[in-house]
């Protein structure tokens, strides 16, 4: 297993970024992951919680526990519809990490095009959708993120296992639904 250092605050400014108090079950279930992460064994856990939940918010912050740590973090859902759901719920709750706020001005709650840079332009990694209908030339971009390590964190299906797709630095792996696969 990697022991993640607890170097930096990204994962922590995201926490007080967010525009609501986490749970106590939430808080618990972070602290929980935070331990396992920094561990040199390899984290083996199922989070279980009703639609709504915030699974999703513990995921990230997880994500970005290895993204400030100088890995990559993969978020694979079993449809392309969920994927894109993660990508943009993902990218609207990173937004003011980037100084931006939560929505754009059109009311859009993250990029549509698959691809976001975390801390602006081209600085530090990002967010990458990767699906099996991403256009070729998009698909090729996102692809190359991922294998020179500028896409920290990377949302897709099944996709992200098919041959081809090679990580930089891979450091920490979340299935969503995993009964699906």
């Amino acid at each position: 297993g990697i022991a993640h250092r607890r170097e930096g605050d990204l994962a922590d400014r995201f926490v007080a970024a967010l525009p609501f108090p986490l749970t106590a079950a939430q808080r618990r279930a972070i602290q929980e992951i935070s331990v396992d992460l920094t561990s040199p064994s390899p984290m083996h856990r199922l989070l279980q919680g009703e639609v709504g939940s915030g699974k999703t918010v513990v995921a990230l912050y997880a994500a970005l526990m290895a993204v400030q740590g100088g890995h990559q973090a993969a978020i694979m859902a079993p449809t392309e519809v969920l994927a894109g759901q993660h990508f943009l719920t993902v990218s609207g709750l990173i937004r003011p990490l980037r100084g931006e706020p939560r929505e754009t001005r059109d009311g859009a709650q993250g990029d549509t095009d698959g691809q976001l840079d975390l801390f602006g332009e081209s600085a530090g990694p990002g967010v990458v959708l990767l699906t099996g209908s991403l256009p070729a030339a998009r698909r090729r971009e996102a692809l190359a993120r991922i294998a020179n390590g500028s896409a920290g964190i990377v949302i897709g299906t099944h996709a992200l296992l098919e041959e081809g797709v090679t990580f930089a630095n891979l450091g920490l792996a979340v299935i969503d639904e995993q009964h699906r696969f």
